[in-house]
């Protein structure tokens, strides 16, 4: 290895400069020159047309914080196999050869990963640093604690919003397949309920924990103000599993269907029953809150935060873990792999496995949704029974995911 070049491809997240500041600099430790390739795979797929790269010497890597969000080698969403040309590995590989690139730290999710090791099917060396908010792969992944966090701090903090209007707030964030993110960021901001792809929700069952509490609340209150926050992943199943998708809006370039919007779809469901239910006029005369015409029900009201739940700052965690995989990478490659992933460094040891298994779908644990439920947090379903083995354990634990 004398020269390797870093790609970042798929969304926007936390950590993804550590990934490159983290492989420069384990590449300058042993005297590999390193290079962003711009845009992701749509720069890949273009570097014959390059007339040079940026090359990330101690002083231009200076300029890289690895605190902040984003990367500095930018991102698109192309899959190579899709792209319309017979030559293209034929042109990747004369852009590879003509800046002499020989090896590649890919830092991406599973569209990504599953691009990485069709790259590497086809003679590139490559390894793969685990980066998706979604946090749906096999290994940890870089962006998911950042995201967490500021999930969790919109959440918490709509809620002065919600509590001076009397309003039953549902907030919208990423997991299309996985929920990992809803879950956590709503435990941490004590949500009142976490709807997530893989407890499909029965709209009865949450609009009655959603009424019992919000009145419960205003009742209880010396100024009548109460909330109810709802946090949900983009991914919404109904009770008979169907996801809710915009059929209008065509795919996007992996191929997936666009979303139709979860936080409006949970609003209508909410709205209907607080119309068709007598006992909400009853309630709102009592605590009086009742305006015939124009406030015979409580509010309730979707926020989409998007991508400032990718953007801003790193969280220290995802800086840590982004520097050790994006310098792992470097090490696997030294070593010779390729189509791998880096799944940590652990002291002395370096944790890989093949991406083919890495980017394999990870979802929330049910045992772990149940033992929330028992927390009084409602998941869209009647509470499942907690039942839970107890188990010794001697010496210390990681506990990434």
């Amino acid at each position: 290895m004398k020269k390797i070049a870093v790609i970042t491809s798929g969304g926007d997240c936390g950590g993804l400069n550590a990934v490159v500041k983290g492989a420069a600099q384990m590449a300058a430790h042993f005297g590999i020159s390193c290079y962003i390739i711009p845009s992701g795979y749509a720069g890949l797929y273009n570097l014959i047309d390059f007339d040079h790269l940026v090359e990330l010497t101690p002083a231009r890597l200076d300029s890289v914080n690895a605190n902040l969000a984003g990367s500095e080698a930018g991102h698109s969403r192309v899959k190579i196999k899709k792209i319309d040309d017979d030559k293209k590995y034929d042109r990747i590989k004369a852009g590879l050869k003509k800046f002499a690139i020989d090896g590649l730290v890919i830092s991406g999710g599973d569209d990504t990963g599953s691009v990485m090791i069709d790259l590497a099917q086809h003679g590139i060396q490559c390894i793969h640093a685990p980066k998706t908010m979604d946090l749906d792969l096999q290994t940890y992944s870089v962006g998911g604690d950042s995201t967490i966090n500021r999930i969790a701090t919109f959440a918490e903090e709509i809620k002065t919003t919600g509590r001076s209007h009397n309003r039953i707030i549902v907030m919208e964030v990423f997991g299309r397949y996985a929920g990992h993110t809803a879950f956590r960021a709503g435990i941490a901001a004590d949500a009142d309920a976490v709807i997530i792809p893989e407890v499909p929700v029965d709209f009865d069952v949450l609009y009655e924990h959603a009424k019992k509490t919000f009145m419960a609340r205003v009742a209880d209150s010396d100024v009548k103000a109460g909330t109810y926050l709802i946090l949900v992943a983009e991914g919404l199943r109904d009770a008979s599993g169907a996801e809710i998708v915009d059929e209008s809006a065509g795919l996007d370039a992996f191929g997936h269907k666009r979303l139709a919007g979860a936080g409006k779809y949970i609003c209508d469901q909410l709205i209907k029953r607080f119309k068709k239910d007598s006992s909400v006029i009853e309630f709102m005369k009592k605590e009086h809150l009742y305006v015939k015409g124009l406030y015979e029900m409580p509010e309730v009201r979707s926020v989409t935060p998007g991508h400032l739940v990718r953007s801003g700052h790193t969280s220290a965690y995802d800086v840590n873990f982004g520097k050790e995989a994006g310098a792992a990478a470097v090490l696997l490659l030294n070593k010779g792999l390729s189509g791998m992933t880096v799944v940590g460094v652990d002291g002395k040891e370096l944790r890989y496995m093949a991406t083919a298994e890495a980017i394999k779908q990870r979802h929330v644990d049910p045992d772990m949704v149940a033992f929330y439920e028992n927390l009084g947090v409602c998941f869209g379903r009647k509470p499942a029974a907690i039942n839970l083995n107890y188990k010794k354990v001697e010496g210390a634990v990681d506990r990434h995911l």
